[in-house]
Parts: C-alpha cells; sequence; structure tokens
C-alpha cells in the first residue's frame, strides 16, 4: 500500500458511503463540494473528486476542521492520487443574478462536467447537481464521507489561493486573512471603504442596519 493511504478504521469509516456504491459495481464515484457560499465578497468555488475505488486518505476531513498547512498538503496528495478533479466558478456578479444557492449548484455542476472519466455516481454534500448522474446528498457529508472531503479540500485550496489574486486587486479590505467572510474587520473595512465591484451586494443588505448600530 502507498505510503499516502492508510486502512485505518478512521479513514475506512469515511469509505463507508463509497463502499455501499461500490458494492452496487459504481466505478468511478464522485465526491462534490462547494466553499464561498457564505461569503460577503468573491465567487463561489465548487470541486469534484474521483478517487480511486478501496484507496484510504490519511487525514482527508472536512477542510474547515483542517489547519492551512494539513490543507496544502492534502490538496497535493489528492491532486496526485485522483483519478479526476474538476473545478467549477460562479463568479458574483452570476450570483447576483441568480442568488447564491443557484450559483453554487451551477459551480458543482460546471465541477461535475469537467471529470474524465464520466461519474457513475455523486456523492454531494446537502445538495442536488442538476446533471443527468445518479447522486446522494449527504448532509454534513464532507465529515462523512472522503470523496467529498477531498472536494472541499480542492475547493478550499483553490478558493484561498484566489482570495490572494483579489487581495492584491483590492488590498484595504484585507481578503487574503478573512477570505471574503464577514468578519470584524472585513466589516470595518467596508464601513471605511464602501464595497468593492466584487461585494455581494445582496449579501451586505442585512449588514447595512449592523454598521449604522456599530459605527
Amino acid at each position: 500500500m502507498r505510503s499516502n493511504f492508510v486502512a485505518g478504521n478512521a479513514g475506512e469509516k469515511m469509505l463507508e458511503y463509497e463502499q455501499e456504491l461500490w458494492g452496487y459495481g459504481r466505478t468511478f464515484v464522485a465526491g462534490v463540494d462547494e466553499v464561498g457560499r457564505g461569503c460577503l465578497f468573491g465567487d463561489v468555488v465548487a470541486a469534484a473528486v474521483i478517487l480511486p475505488k478501496g484507496l484510504v486518505l490519511e487525514g482527508v476531513d472536512d477542510s474547515k476542521k483542517l489547519s492551512e498547512k494539513k490543507r496544502e498538503a492534502l490538496y497535493d496528495v489528492i491532486r496526485q492520487e485522483a483519478l479526476s478533479i474538476g473545478i467549477g466558478v460562479a463568479d458574483v456578479e452570476t450570483i447576483e443574478r441568480i442568488n447564491i444557492k443557484q450559483a453554487a449548484r451551477l459551480a458543482m455542476k460546471r465541477a461535475v462536467e469537467q471529470l474524465n472519466p464520466v461519474p457513475d455516481s455523486l456523492l454531494v454534500d446537502a445538495e442536488q447537481v442538476d446533471v443527468d448522474v445518479e447522486q446522494l446528498a449527504v448532509i454534513h457529508g464532507d465529515a462523512l464521507s472522503q470523496s467529498i472531503a477531498a472536494a472541499s479540500i480542492i475547493a478550499k485550496v483553490t478558493r484561498d489561493r484566489m482570495c490572494l489574486q483579489w487581495d492584491m486587486k483590492f488590498p484595504e479590505y484585507g481578503i487574503a486573512i478573512h477570505k471574503g467572510y464577514a468578519t470584524k474587520m472585513h466589516r470595518e473595512r467596508l464601513a471605511e471603504y464602501g464595497p468593492s465591484p466584487m461585494h455581494r451586494k445582496t449579501f451586505l443588505r442585512n449588514i447595512v442596519y449592523e454598521q449604522q448600530v456599530l459605527f
């Protein structure tokens, strides 16, 4: 067995959904997840990942539970070992036009459509993807399914790297630090500078009153 993989109980537990699908003859099982749904700034990013049948990735978990260093290391392992990875993005204009829920679904759809081989089953983190592939929505899937967790790591690292680029374009907001989420720092910078073209204006409506109270 390769050194990047371990067949421990914790890892095997993260494969219960995959093992059931493999048992039904589904060979290419893709995990799907998105990042950035709750941000005030920037695009929503989704990833779809097909991992080799039977392999257990050591340390793979919900990306929110992992340190940046651990996510980056696992990102490289997943990129090396995956049979296929797809990335999908929905920009701020799309989020404003069709709402964040539909934009997240669109990003997931775009990610799945990039996969080669074509998946024969999807495990999705609490969502439904608009593709003609059998799928299962798993609540808290990024903590229960290795495939979904791998997708969450790919999506998170991808979006965090995009945040570094956005920070260079809009340095006054501190995007590299808070990644676009509604932290105290971010709200203070919004109050000082107003929104940028990449801020989600529909998300800011609920903050206007709070800012008036805070500042």
